[in-house]
């Protein structure tokens, strides 16, 4: 059986410590699947210059964040890593290279926060795929289809970041609230990610496309995920769909295998 693809939109990393209705969707998610044998995280806060997977046998949970309550900061996620899973990983990525993280990353709050309800137990390994920020977006489109064959391998590929992801403009006590514009491209990203993933790329013309995604770390994982769903044909269906803060986006996305 084919486990699923998802992006989900993180938002704060309270998430990890909150039950409210972006992480109940999280859980039903991750009871609606199969158990994956590994789970490949693709999340927003490993954005370097390079295309890197981690390949230790026991990745550190990374509290890459302040200012947040000290019950965060030791939260601790102890999923095994997967080494086979991402040796594999690299093979099938090629010739596109991608380098061997043996000790430098782990498993930062853009997977944890997601996993801590997807995968509460921390029982299936887990490997994180770096995003290299000196690629241009088509780039990462294709390495996001060169992942497909991993899905037919009981592997969930997840994609961690925000398709809004604006922090100078956040309006904290706007809790589920967006701005006119945050609503505007979160919906017409939706269309395109929905009907045409293969269009994604039309975005970066889109007139709120720089207060959206003023820089690229937390978009690009939609961006991994519009290639997997383009890929393989699959159905890509909506969750969480919704803005919070005025310029995040909470909204997600399950693809299913054609």
């Amino acid at each position: 059986m084919t486990i699923p693809a998802a992006f989900i939109g993180h938002g704060s990393p309270m998430n990890t410590l909150e039950t409210n209705t972006y992480t109940e969707q999280w859980r039903r998610f991750g009871e609606s699947i199969s158990t994956p044998r590994a789970i490949v995280a693709i999340s927003a806060h490993w954005y370097i210059n390079a295309t890197a997977v981690t390949t230790m046998a026991i990745p550190r949970t990374i509290h890459d964040f302040y200012g947040f309550p000290q019950e965060l900061s030791e939260f601790d996620y102890p999923a095994v890593g997967a080494p086979d899973v991402a040796r594999h990983l690299i093979d099938i990525a090629k010739p596109v290279w991608i380098g061997d993280d043996a000790d430098s990353w782990g498993l930062d709050h853009g997977t944890w926060s997601v996993l801590a309800h997807v995968a509460p137990a921390a029982d299936i390994p887990v490997i994180q795929l770096a995003i290299d920020a000196t690629k241009p977006l088509e780039y990462h489109y294709d390495l996001g289809a060169r992942l497909a064959p991993l899905m037919d391998e009981d592997i969930l590929i997840l994609g961690s970041g925000n398709v809004v992801h604006n922090l100078r403009a956040v309006a904290w006590s706007a809790e589920n609230q967006g701005y006119d514009w945050a609503f505007q491209f979160d919906g017409d990203a939706r269309d395109i990610i929905t009907s045409d993933p293969g269009r994604i790329g039309e975005l970066t013309s889109h007139e709120a496309y720089e207060l959206a995604v003023p820089t690229p770390d937390h978009f690009l994982p939609a961006v991994y995920f519009a290639g997997l769903a383009a890929a393989t044909g699959g159905s890509v269906s909506v969750f969480n769909e919704a803005c919070t803060m005025g310029s995040l986006s909470m909204t997600s996305y399950r693809l299913d295998a054609a």
